[in-house]
C-alpha cells in the first residue's frame, strides 16, 4: 500500500502570479494577452527569435506551469534527432527542461512553479523564472539550428553551439 501526504492546511492558496507576471511583461513592453485569471500568453524578443511565453496558474492546487516556444518548427523528418539533442540540452540545465510540442514539433522551455503555504511568487522570482527561460533558449538555439539545417548530429550541435568565445574580434 503506497502512503498518502496528508494536508496540514486545506484553504492555503497563493495569490495568483499572472497579476505580477503581466507587470513585469508589461514593464518590458512585451504584447501579451490576460485571456483569463489562469492564462496569459506573451511575446518577448530574443537575439535569434521572438520567443511565445506561456503562462498557466491553477488556484485549487497553488501551481503555475510556464512554457517558453521558439518560434522554430521542426519538420517531421528532423524530430528523432531533435528528441536526442533535447536530452543533452536537458542534462545541462539546473532549472526547467526542454521539450517539444508533438502536435507541431515546435521546441518549448517548460518549467512549473509550486506556492501551496505561500504567500504568493515573488516579483524577483518571477523574472528570475522568465530570465533564466529566455536565456536557455537563446543559448541552445544555434544548436537547434546546426540539427535542423547544419546537418550536424545532436552532440556535435550541442558542442558547437556551447563554445565560450573569450576576447574580441
Amino acid at each position: 500500500m503506497m502512503p498518502t501526504v496528508q494536508s496540514l492546511t486545506t484553504s492555503d492558496h497563493a495569490a495568483n502570479p499572472l497579476d505580477a507576471l503581466e507587470r513585469i511583461v508589461g514593464d518590458n513592453d512585451w504584447a501579451f494577452d490576460r485571456r483569463s485569471e489562469g492564462e496569459m500568453a506573451a511575446e518577448a524578443p530574443g537575439k535569434w527569435c521572438d520567443y511565445g511565453l506561456y503562462f498557466s496558474w491553477s488556484r485549487e492546487i497553488s501551481a503555475m506551469h510556464f512554457t517558453c516556444a521558439f518560434d522554430l518548427k521542426v519538420p517531421a523528418n528532423h524530430r528523432t534527432a531533435l528528441y536526442e539533442l533535447l536530452a543533452l540540452a536537458n542534462e545541462k540545465l539546473w532549472i526547467g527542461h526542454f521539450g517539444m510540442d508533438s502536435d507541431d514539433g515546435m521546441p518549448l522551455f517548460r518549467h512549473s512553479v509550486l506556492l501551496r503555504g505561500a504567500r504568493g511568487a515573488s516579483a524577483e522570482s518571477l523574472e528570475d523564472m522568465v530570465d533564466i527561460a529566455i536565456t536557455e533558449c537563446e543559448r541552445f538555439y544555434p544548436a537547434f539550428q546546426f540539427v535542423l539545417w547544419g546537418g550536424k548530429t545532436p552532440t556535435d550541435a550541442l558542442a558547437a553551439a556551447m563554445l565560450e568565445c573569450v576576447g574580441e574580434a
